[in-house]
């Protein structure tokens, strides 16, 4: 029946405004999911994608990043060089919804900036909206300092607990995502748009405590309308939010937040931080949604997950892939989890956790970044 409508109205689309029928086959079904076959055509059309989670060394948080008193397209330049010296050609960037409350045109403006860099290097990224990690409140202007030590000790969660908490906030969220999926969702310097990074995440052992008490069920009934107001801006590029833990080996097993997630997103996403045996399993049990498959976190040293042995389970299964950090700055991501009990303020961690290059540029480990630009370009 479905396939019946959509002909049809895209048939009426073209008689009344003329349009190529293509175009509006495109805009009939703009309201909708993607098909199997849309959603990997599309990815037929890609090169292998891998990349990294992206933030200048020069920013704790999305708001240092984005904020015009903070922006550095000089560091960005620099830093998205060094990433396309390893054949790296996609970046995951997060947004923040009070960047666009402060400045929405100014917003708009640096987004395009940060684009013409990355299109130099020959890198496009997937733009990240809304994110339920790390610090629940949120606030503009100067961004704290980090604390020494401590790993990811600045991250500001998007939208923070009082606008998730209060319904009268979410008119300007939707103003946010469909101006930003508006302005950008025909750009075809832009991969996809990654509308939630662990929507259930309640940040247990650092945040948990400022957390809204029923975060999870007010984020359940958020999603859903974040991925409406999403393709309420008709983009060109794919939707998705990615599952992050639990089980998703049948549908019987999928929580609530991970339904929504696998259901509605266009091209599957997911993390995974374990050794490539576990990596492996779940890109396996991601298949049986005959859609492409995006690892968008991987790479903790410490954990076991490393390039050496991911790789080449993503090559193997043409997954995307995106590491955690590519230059160790002030998010200080290079230092371990277990930092937030034990800040390594008296030494150094035995291994780098995430990051790929120093802030001079050096690699981290030159065997590390050989082996990237070996398997990249082999």
């Amino acid at each position: 029946m479905k396939s019946y409508f959509a002909a049809g109205a895209s048939l009426l689309l073209a008689l009344l405004f003329n349009w190529p029928l293509q175009v509006a086959a495109r805009a009939s079904q703009a309201d909708s999911r993607w098909t199997e076959s849309a959603a990997n055509g599309w990815y037929a059309k890609q090169p292998w994608l891998v990349g990294s989670n992206f933030i200048p060394a020069s920013a704790i948080n999305e708001l240092e990043m984005w904020q015009a008193d903070t922006f550095d397209p000089k560091e960005i330049d620099k830093e998205l060089g060094w990433a396309e010296s390893l054949g790296l050609n996609t970046m995951r960037v997060f947004l923040h919804d009070l960047a666009w409350q402060q400045d929405p045109q100014g917003f708009k403006q640096r987004i395009g900036i940060f684009l013409e860099i990355a299109a130099r290097h020959h890198i496009t990224p997937m733009f990240v909206l809304f994110d339920s990690c790390w610090d629940a409140n949120p606030k503009l202007g100067k961004q704290r300092e980090p604390r020494p030590g401590v790993h990811n000790s600045g991250w500001v969660q998007s939208p923070g607990a009082k606008a998730l908490e209060d319904r009268s906030q979410y008119p300007r969220l939707k103003n946010y995502v469909e101006g930003v999926v508006g302005a950008f969702g025909q750009d075809r310097r832009v991969l996809g748009w990654d509308l939630w990074n662990e929507p259930d995440n309640t940040n247990e052992g650092t945040y948990g405590e400022l957390e809204p008490r029923e975060k999870t069920k007010l984020v359940l009934g958020l999603l859903p309308q974040v991925f409406e107001w999403a393709r309420a801006a008709h983009p060109s590029q794919p939707l998705t939010s990615g599952v992050w833990h639990g089980d998703w080996s049948s549908p019987d097993k999928l929580s609530p937040m991970e339904k929504i997630q696998l259901e509605m997103s266009d091209v599957i996403s997911f993390h995974n931080y374990d050794r490539p045996p576990e990596f492996e399993k779940r890109v396996q049990w991601l298949q049986h949604y005959h859609r492409p498959i995006l690892c968008t976190e991987y790479m903790a040293r410490g954990n076991g997950s490393t390039f050496e042995g991911t790789l080449p389970v993503v090559k193997k299964y043409h997954v995307a892939a995106f590491n955690w950090g590519l230059v160790a700055g002030k998010t200080q991501t290079y230092l371990p989890w277990d930092s937030w009990a034990k800040p390594y303020t008296d030494r150094e961690p035995a291994v780098w956790f995430h990051e790929l290059f120093r802030r001079d540029g050096q690699p981290y480990k030159q065997e590390e970044a050989d082996f990237i630009r070996k398997i990249i370009g082999g």
